[in-house]
C-alpha cells in the first residue's frame, strides 16, 4: 500500500500546469512521489509551481513554451526529457480555451484558432511524447483533458466543440496506435470547472461564483481544478493499468440526465 498509484520515482509532464487544472495535477502527482515537469506558456507560474512540487520533496523542472508552435513543443518535450534522463513515463496536458460566438457568426480565423488552441497541439504533443517513449521503451501512460462539449451541442461556441470531439477521437485512435508498445491514452471529460482563469473572469464582469444559480445535475454544484486532476492521475497510475482509449467523463453526472444543459446557468 506504500504506492498504491505505483508512480512513485516517474517522470511526469504537465502541459498546462502553472494555473488550475494543470497545477492541482502537478501537486498530486509529487504527492504520490513522481518527478514533475512543469509547462506553461508563462514561464513564471511555471517557476511558481515547479517550486511548490519541490517543496514535496521531489524533483521538479520548470519549461516555458508555447503547445501551438511545433518547434516550441519539440523543445520543450526535449526539456523534460533531459530532465526524466530519457526515461519520461508519464504526460498530462490539459491546455484548451473557447472563443464564444454562434454558428452563424464564428469567422474563419476564430475556427483556426480554436481547433489549434484545443485539438492540434494534442497531436503535437503527444506524438512527441510518444516517438521518446517507444525509443525508450517506456510503457507510457497520456493523460488529455477532452469536454462534455465532445457528446452535446456546443451552443456558442462551436469550434471548441469540434476540436474537443475530435480529441476524443484522436485519443482512441492514438491508443490504438500506440497500444503495442505499452503506451496508454485516455482522457478526462468535465462540464465547467472553476479555474482561476474562468473566476477571474467572472470577477471582470462583477459575477460572484458563490452567487451563480447551482447547475442541473445530480452533483448540484461546480467541479474545482483538484476535481479533475484526481481523474487524470487516475489515468496514468497503476490502478487503470487495463484502461486506454476512453473518455471519463467528470461532469457532476450531467452526462447521464435527459435535461440537457442551459447555457444561461453555465459560469464561462
Amino acid at each position: 500500500m506504500e504506492d498504491l498509484l505505483g508512480i512513485a520515482g516517474q517522470f511526469a509532464l504537465v502541459m498546462g500546469g502553472g494555473l488550475g487544472i494543470g497545477r492541482e495535477s502537478a501537486l498530486l502527482l509529487a504527492r504520490a512521489g513522481a518527478h514533475v515537469a512543469v509547462a506553461d506558456i508563462i514561464g513564471s507560474r511555471a517557476v511558481s509551481v515547479a517550486k511548490e512540487v519541490a517543496d514535496l520533496g521531489v524533483r521538479s523542472v520548470a519549461i516555458q513554451g508555447d503547445v501551438r508552435v511545433p518547434g516550441d513543443v519539440a523543445r520543450m518535450v526535449d526539456e523534460a526529457e533531459a530532465f526524466a534522463e530519457d526515461r519520461l513515463e508519464i504526460l498530462i496536458n490539459m491546455i484548451g480555451m473557447a472563443s464564444w460566438t454562434s454558428v452563424m457568426e464564428i469567422d474563419d480565423e476564430t475556427w483556426d484558432h480554436d481547433l489549434n488552441q484545443n485539438l492540434r497541439h494534442h497531436l503535437y504533443v503527444s506524438r512527441a511524447v510518444a516517438k521518446r517513449m517507444i525509443a525508450a521503451g517506456v510503457h507510457g501512460r497520456i493523460a488529455v483533458v477532452a469536454s462534455v462539449d465532445a457528446f452535446y451541442a456546443a451552443t456558442n461556441h462551436p469550434a471548441y466543440g469540434v476540436a474537443k470531439a475530435g480529441l476524443v477521437s484522436l485519443v482512441k485512435t492514438m491508443a490504438y496506435e500506440w497500444g503495442p508498445y505499452g503506451i496508454r491514452v485516455n482522457a478526462v471529460a468535465p462540464d465547467a470547472v472553476l479555474t482561476p482563469r474562468i473566476v477571474a473572469g467572472m470577477a471582470e464582469r462583477g459575477v460572484d461564483p458563490t452567487s451563480l444559480p447551482q447547475p442541473l445535475r445530480p452533483l448540484p454544484r461546480y467541479c474545482t481544478p483538484a476535481e479533475q486532476a484526481g481523474p487524470l492521475v487516475f489515468l496514468v497510475s497503476n490502478l487503470s493499468s487495463y484502461v486506454t482509449g476512453q473518455t471519463l467523463v467528470a461532469d457532476g453526472g450531467l452526462f447521464w440526465i435527459a435535461a440537457g444543459r442551459d447555457p444561461s446557468r453555465m459560469p464561462g
